[in-house]
């Protein structure tokens, strides 16, 4: 922190920095809550991608595969989100479970595995 302060003064974000921010929140970023969880369901299955280049292939069609109506609904529910941190004095929330984004999940990842069957 000594050392990036007067590189980037006032615009250091961390926990101890000039623009506080939790060091870990993946209940409030959209990519960690739901976007990865999805990719990793989806590019992995059979066949496996064998190449760094496949990899990155699948993961562009799996993202444009995302229906926009799921993706409004994960953007939507960052503000229950923040709402629910913010109840919570910024804590974890690790024993809430928010039912209906785990429901959401669970049923595209179904689709999405029994598409082509």
């Amino acid at each position: 922190m000594n050392i990036l302060r007067p590189l980037f003064p006032g615009y250091l974000i961390s926990r101890y920095g000039d623009i506080e921010w939790p060091s870990r929140s993946p209940d409030l970023a959209v990519c960690d809550f739901y976007l990865w969880g999805h990719l990793k369901s989806v590019v992995y299955r059979a066949p496996s991608p064998r190449t760094t280049q496949e990899l990155k292939l699948r993961i562009q069609e799996e993202i444009s595969r995302i229906p926009v109506d799921v993706l409004r609904r994960a953007m939507s529910s960052v503000h229950d989100r923040l709402a629910e941190c913010e109840q919570r004095n910024g804590g974890h929330f690790e024993h809430v479970i928010f039912l209906v984004e785990l429901c959401v999940v669970f049923f595209l990842m179904f689709c999405v595995m029994f598409q082509d069957h």
